[in-house]
């Protein structure tokens, strides 16, 4: 009898850590992440990221209303996992990364992952993603001095508040908009 109550205890035990278990496992987050965003599914891909990515988010998403149909939108294909080669996660305290290569290219990147309410969420706020950025180029081979003031403006854009920045995305595309008119008519 009592073999019976430690092997139930055991077997709810596992039952009920696994029920969350997509918000416990980072790898499993950001594959989950990446089924959301191949389906362009912006809704289901938020909540499985950070609170700091709400700007980056709301910038996708303008981005594709305004998207002229003429641009070929490869979103699906970029995260298509079928090809992807994805290892395993290296977790820091409420920090992960996962690396991610791509099979087609052989490019690889870094994504990280940070600890929110206890889930692992995907990181897509504007410093982490200007920080891959500047990961990317290293691995390029530029330089502090080949990237001149580039670092310094990347900092100015990440000081810079989102709404200011959304604003002004969308003064760049009405500007855009009214230029295409314009050429359309001569």
């Amino acid at each position: 009898m009592k073999k019976l109550v430690a092997a139930l205890f055991a077997f709810s035990a596992l039952y009920f850590s696994s029920c969350n278990s997509a918000g416990a496992d980072p790898k499993l987050v950001l594959t989950s992440f990446f089924d959301a965003m191949a389906k362009k599914d912006i809704a289901a891909a938020r909540k499985l990221a950070t609170a700091d990515s709400k700007a980056m988010f709301d910038l996708m998403e303008m981005g594709m209303k305004m998207k002229d149909n003429t641009i070929e939108d490869k979103t699906d294909e970029q995260f298509d996992k079928s090809q992807m080669e994805m290892g395993d996660a290296k977790i820091e305290g409420d920090r992960a990364t996962v690396n991610v290569k791509s099979t087609k290219s052989g490019e690889s990147i870094n994504f990280v992952l940070k600890k929110e309410a206890g889930d692992w969420k995907v990181a897509m706020d504007l410093n982490t993603m200007m920080g891959i950025g500047a990961e990317k180029m290293k691995e390029k081979g530029m330089t502090e001095a080949d990237m001149g003031n580039l670092k310094e403006d990347m900092e100015k854009f990440k000081n810079m508040n989102p709404d200011s920045l959304k604003m002004m995305m969308d003064k760049g595309m009405q500007a855009l908009d009214s230029v295409s008119k314009i050429l359309d008519k001569k």
